[in-house]
């Protein structure tokens, strides 16, 4: 369990009481302590981590009934746990190339009168590659680590904010299908909520977080790490290195190869992804064999843990912190 304790101490004004023509100064002090419960269940990542990931979805591709069936699974966790609908319903529509898709998108809105109009956005992609051709029988490609794991992630921060209950900003909830086509369904919602004119703080986006690194002083790598200072500033909210540079994210141009991106080109604030496969540690990347049994469930809650604290003080400083570096801004 992961518990992290403020201790808030406010002083009360001095009154001045009047007794019998003398009067008399007291001061009093007050010490109120609070806690933030971080712990996040690790039965309930590994229950929807391997629901997602099931042979019963088949891939989740985009269109098709296994992810109708995921969207429906998450939709039913922000219902029971109070999470709102940003637009009519959870599901923002699209379509591509004949394609019926949707975004699943659920929100908390902040708590302050004025912060509560800016957004940070947690995002994963649901969806996954489905029925390939067959490897030793199998021919589902589950797609555990890719998304199932990043999709977990944000669910289950989704939970823990409607529980903690304490966002000055209003924080977004969106797993986007059609990733997988070419971040479709990130582009798709970042146009519309521009057109919408929401003010877009932040993206924090999750991507293949089934497995841990090796010899790492941080828990995950940030894709466009240069880009702002988005990972300092998580890291000294967080009182921990939770966010590190991985040259080979910078090599490969990660930074626009997730869902991320379509957000930063749209709105030009940061927006970035979080991972942990270092192209090392993991074989299975749209492959057959991405099953839930070869990721690491504690190493997953780890991460969602890890995260907690970074977000909760993003979403309640009093002024937007986190920033694009000036040759990074269009």
């Amino acid at each position: 369990m992961r518990k992290i304790n403020y201790i808030f101490t406010l002083l009360a004004a001095f009154f001045l009481i009047s007794s019998c023509g003398n009067s008399q100064a007291v001061q009093a002090t007050q010490e109120v302590q609070t806690t933030l419960n971080a712990n996040v269940k690790h039965a309930e990542v590994e229950d929807l981590l391997y629901y997602l990931s099931s042979d019963e979805l088949k891939g989740r591709e985009t269109g098709t009934e296994g992810i109708e069936l995921a969207a429906q699974r998450i939709e039913n966790i922000f219902k029971e746990n109070g999470i709102q609908e940003y637009f009519e319903t959870y599901r923002h529509n699209f379509e591509i190339d004949g394609v019926e898709g949707f975004n699943v998108v659920g929100m908390l809105e902040g708590n302050d009168p004025k912060l509560k109009d800016e957004f940070i956005i947690l995002g994963a992609h649901y969806d996954h590659i489905g029925i390939q051709e067959p490897v030793d029988g199998d021919s589902i490609a589950n797609g555990a680590n890719d998304n199932a794991a990043g999709t977990v992630a944000v669910v289950e921060l989704a939970k823990k904010f409607a529980e903690i209950d304490d966002n000055k900003r209003s924080i977004m909830f969106v797993l986007f299908s059609a990733e997988e086509m070419g971040l479709v369904g990130a582009r798709e919602i970042a146009q519309q909520l521009k057109e919408d004119k929401l003010d877009l703080y932040t993206l924090f986006n999750f991507e293949m977080i089934g497995v841990p690194m090796n010899d790492k002083d941080y828990i995950g790598y940030l894709t466009g790490y240069e880009n702002s200072n988005f990972a300092e500033k998580f890291n000294e909210y967080s009182g921990e290195k939770v966010l590190g540079f991985l040259p080979q994210a910078k090599e490969y141009n990660l930074f626009k190869r997730s869902d991320n991106y379509p957000f930063f080109e749209e709105f030009n604030v940061p927006a970035q992804t979080i991972s942990t496969f270092d192209f090392t540690n993991y074989d299975y990347y749209h492959h057959v064999a991405d099953e839930a049994e070869k990721l690491d469930v504690a190493h997953m809650t780890n991460v969602i843990e890890s995260v907690i604290p970074g977000i909760l003080k993003m979403a309640n400083t009093a002024e937007k912190e986190i920033k694009l570096n000036q040759q990074d801004s269009k």
